[in-house]
């Protein structure tokens, strides 16, 4: 095309040029598009995104303190329908409606109680807003399916607040995660009454969830559910066995009544066990290798058996960096944005652990209740 185009501009001036003069100007003329290119990219990325945030409770001002720390972004301001929360955030922008809001940001933080996340999102999906959405998605399968397809036809991003995805315990055992044929997870805590507006699985078994769904690449087969109600209208601790066609077994137990917290991920695979505390941000890893010649006396062997041979136990626990979670997802999504990237965790995520979510939840309904 370019080639085309000097060709056109030397016939109009009846230049007569060498070969090597054409391949010159041809040279400098796609070397300038290319710069010019450059240029744009490296401006896009040099901007700072404008983000407003929708919600102002606990999350939400975290949120808000995070996202002044982050150079990508300008906050322009916030949104909370309680009036009084603007006294509660000093030095930030009270906008009065959402409406104001959208209005004067390219990004949108929704930090609302889930109830109102499918409000917020299509609103700010009707007007090509990138929207960072805390978890779950939506209140329910059907308002998320319909923010996904909103979300593609605007053409915009959006990440949805899976923050364990960026927990850095987690994210210094990935590389080790090949093909885990069991996962057991414990996300126990102390009771918070309140918490008990949702769901134990909506509100803590939906972050291993979407952990174990993002590990196996494997389709959900088979789900198996059990709970107790204990001081609430809905079950307080509840357990969760989802089977995958490739074999693979995940065991999932949350607990919003216990006496300490824990938040804890093991997954086994061949060959290797790896263990993950979310709540210490510490991981172990154990493996076996095949040993070569004779064995130290001093290392821990396996014997397999006559015949089969031995094998060396090795245990590693790799650098966990202290970053915080919340940041990270925030900055990753900036990120996507600028870079024109998928996010890490994109709107599809969200609505697949949602999905596997209510299907344990819907079972959790049909178990026969406790008569006192």
């Amino acid at each position: 095309m370019a080639e085309g185009i000097i060709h056109i501009h030397m016939a109009k001036l009846k230049i007569a040029m060498t070969e090597k003069d054409k391949n010159v100007l041809i040279f400098r003329h796609v070397f300038n598009k290319k710069r010019l290119k450059n240029a744009v990219i490296s401006h896009k990325i040099s901007r700072m995104l404008k983000i407003g945030v929708l919600g102002a409770g606990h999350l939400g001002k975290i949120h808000i303190r995070l996202i002044q720390e982050l150079p990508k972004y300008e906050l322009v301001g916030f949104y909370d329908p309680d009036p009084n929360t603007a006294q509660q955030v000093p030095g930030v922008t009270y906008f009065d409606s959402i409406d104001r809001l959208l209005q004067s940001c390219d990004v949108i933080d929704i930090v609302t109680p889930t109830v109102n996340h499918y409000e917020c999102a299509v609103k700010a999906l009707r007007l090509s807003k990138h929207i960072f959405i805390e978890k779950p998605l939506a209140n329910t399968v059907a308002e998320a399916k319909e923010m996904m397809g909103l979300a593609e036809e605007a053409n915009v991003k959006v990440q949805v607040g899976h923050v364990e995805r960026f927990n850095p315990a987690f994210k210094s055992a990935v590389s080790y995660i090949k093909q885990p044929m069991f996962i057991e997870t414990h996300r126990l805590a102390q009771f918070n009454p309140r918490g008990t507006d949702v769901s134990v699985v909506l509100d803590l078994m939906i972050h291993d969830i979407d952990i174990v769904l993002s590990t196996v690449k494997s389709t959900v087969k088979k789900i198996s559910t059990s709970g107790v109600a204990v001081v609430s209208d809905t079950p307080d601790i509840a357990n969760a066995r989802i089977e995958f066609d490739n074999g693979c077994v995940a065991n999932l137990t949350a607990s919003r009544i216990s006496l300490k917290n824990m938040r804890k991920t093991r997954f086994f695979q061949k060959d290797a066990y790896i263990a993950v505390d979310f709540l210490k941000k510490a991981t172990e890893v154990v493996r076996l290798k095949e040993v070569d010649g004779t064995p130290d006396p001093l290392a821990l062997t396996i014997d397999l058996g006559e015949n089969k041979g031995s094998k060396q136990i090795y245990f590693e626990n790799p650098k966990v960096d202290e970053t915080n979670a919340i940041k990270e997802e925030l900055d990753s999504f900036a990120d996507a944005i600028l870079n024109d990237r998928k996010p890490l965790v994109p709107i599809e995520d969200g609505y697949s652990a949602l999905v596997v979510a209510h299907q344990i939840a819907d079972k959790l309904k049909s178990l026969p209740a406790i008569v006192s």
